[in-house]
């Protein structure tokens, strides 16, 4: 069936990522907003917007039965679920099954599957694929787990069965934090996703997060689309990606796509999807966990391949085969992706709300910037505080990342905290140059001390006529008793605006 008319379950950039690609297809689009995104760049782009409730999302983007019958009432084809909210839901893609409408993604049965940590472990087990060692169903026995903890040997993780995000996740050090930190893990488990199973898995230390992009059709095909590194990270969320590794040898590629290729046949998968992998310092690879949507990070893979992955996802909904094989694939120069989150990397990275008062992405040659926000509008507090996704892409790394450094320096953001700066300091560091980085970045390397002021240019002009001037009238007259001239020429005002 060609889909003629989608809705998007889904708000900001991802909701306008989707229109557009749909638009280049001749697809007609049906936005859903929120109160709070009534003024939203991507309620003005789509052919058609219903606002759909209030600002919280368990009252506007969660409600899974308003938004089918949207849909029935407009006489769309096909929904599209973006990332977060109902995106890994399977009883919403059941739900929109039943309700006669395609639900642009993979089968109910592969959500519930991949979505459950244990049940995803089981299914990859018969595959020999390679596995974190750690208990294969849940555990709730405290006694029993700290003997399997003492097998496995510590550092040990607890993680929740229906976990993400960081939630639901414990590292425990020794037996004595053992019993503290399970209740913990239960407890945080059972409030996030309303599931407080949770297993145990042998914590490794300081991996790299590398992750394999995969796309199948409903005829049995399956490719992969090579690997994007994410290991740079806070609270086990990730703020850069980039594609591809700056580490993998081709023969390890190989493999882990080979293997996450078996990942998605273990569920029958079809659509986009993602196979998350650990890698230790030996360059051994563990199966993670399979993300059954779209990811946020998804554009580095579009750039270094060519593919527009919501154009594929949208052919295969159709009921399309893979217009390409895996030979047809290459890899073409290197992509690197920010996160501009509304957040304040000097105070933990909390995030931060206010008014965008000045919003001027940068713009230039391989540089894409996907963003759901224009200047004067207001970051809400009632969803992730990302503000935009910042990618470029060259011929090498090394030309990848200059030209991220010069797109982070022309992107003016003021009215919130942001994490702009970080990544600068990101780009910048040895650790990251060479590749060598782990998802122990952050612990190891971020002081916010070392970030550099962020000045506007308006702001960078008055503090340069400002210097010139107290520079002249200090060469004129001479330095003030008890000056210290050293102190002065180490200002950072000073290096700011001669080198920034």
């Amino acid at each position: 069936m060609q889909i003629q008319k989608l809705l998007i379950a889904n708000r900001g950039e991802i909701s306008q990522r989707i229109i557009r690609s749909a638009r280049e297809m001749g697809i007609r689009t049906v936005a859903i907003y929120s109160e709070a995104d009534r003024k939203a760049p991507f309620v003005r782009l789509a052919d058609e917007a219903i606002c759909i409730g209030p600002p919280p999302s368990n009252q506007s983007y969660l409600q899974m039965d308003r938004i089918i019958q949207v849909a029935l009432d407009l006489q769309v084809d096909a929904i599209h679920p973006g990332y977060g909210f109902l995106s890994e839901n399977a009883s919403f893609a059941q739900k929109v099954a039943d309700a006669g409408i395609i639900f642009v993604g993979p089968s109910p049965k592969a959500i519930a599957t991949m979505g459950d940590k244990l049940k995803a472990k089981q299914a990859v087990s018969r595959y020999d694929i390679p596995l974190v060692p750690g208990t294969e169903e849940s555990i709730s026995d405290i006694n029993k787990a700290k003997e399997i903890a003492l097998e496995i040997g510590y550092p040990i993780l607890i993680k929740a069965s229906a976990g993400g995000g960081g939630k639901g996740m414990r590292i425990v050090e020794n037996g004595d934090d053992f019993e503290e930190q399970m209740k913990r893990a239960v407890s945080e488990a059972q409030s996030a996703f309303g599931d407080p199973s949770v297993f145990i898995e042998k914590y490794i230390s300081s991996p790299k997060h590398i992750e394999i992009q995969i796309l199948g059709d409903q005829h049995g095909h399956i490719v992969h689309l090579f690997e994007r590194e994410c290991s740079i990270q806070r609270r086990h969320q990730k703020v850069v990606e980039e594609a591809p590794s700056g580490t993998l040898t081709q023969e390890v590629r190989q493999k882990m796509g080979e293997a996450a290729i078996k990942v998605a046949k273990a569920c029958d998968y079809y659509g986009a999807g993602t196979v998350e992998f650990i890698v230790d310092e030996a360059m051994n690879f563990y199966f993670l966990e399979m993300n059954t949507r779209l990811q946020v990070e998804h554009p580095v893979t579009e750039l270094i391949t060519g593919k527009d992955l919501v154009r594929e996802q949208l052919l295969i909904a159709e009921g399309k085969p893979l217009s390409f094989t895996q030979a047809d694939l290459r890899i073409q120069g290197h992509a690197i992706e920010i996160r501009v989150y509304a957040e304040d990397p000097e105070n933990n990275f909390l995030p931060d709300t206010g008014i965008l008062k000045r919003y001027r992405p940068p713009m230039g040659p391989g540089i894409r910037v996907d963003d759901g926000f224009e200047e004067g509008m207001e970051i809400p507090v009632f969803y992730d505080p990302m503000i935009s996704k910042l990618i470029v892409h060259d011929e090498s790394r090394e030309k990848a990342i200059r030209r991220m450094i010069r797109a982070i320096g022309e992107y003016q953001i003021t009215g919130v905290k942001n994490t702009l700066s970080f990544c600068k300091f990101v780009m910048g560091h040895p650790e990251f140059r060479s590749a060598a980085f782990t998802t122990k970045f952050v612990d190891n390397y971020f002081l916010h001390e070392n970030l550099e002021p962020d000045f506007t240019p308006v702001e960078k002009k008055a503090m340069a006529a400002f210097v010139g001037t107290w520079i002249a009238d200090n060469q004129q007259n001479g330095p003030a008793p008890g000056s210290n001239t050293e102190e002065r020429n180490r200002s950072p005002w000073k290096n700011r605006i001669t080198h920034g």
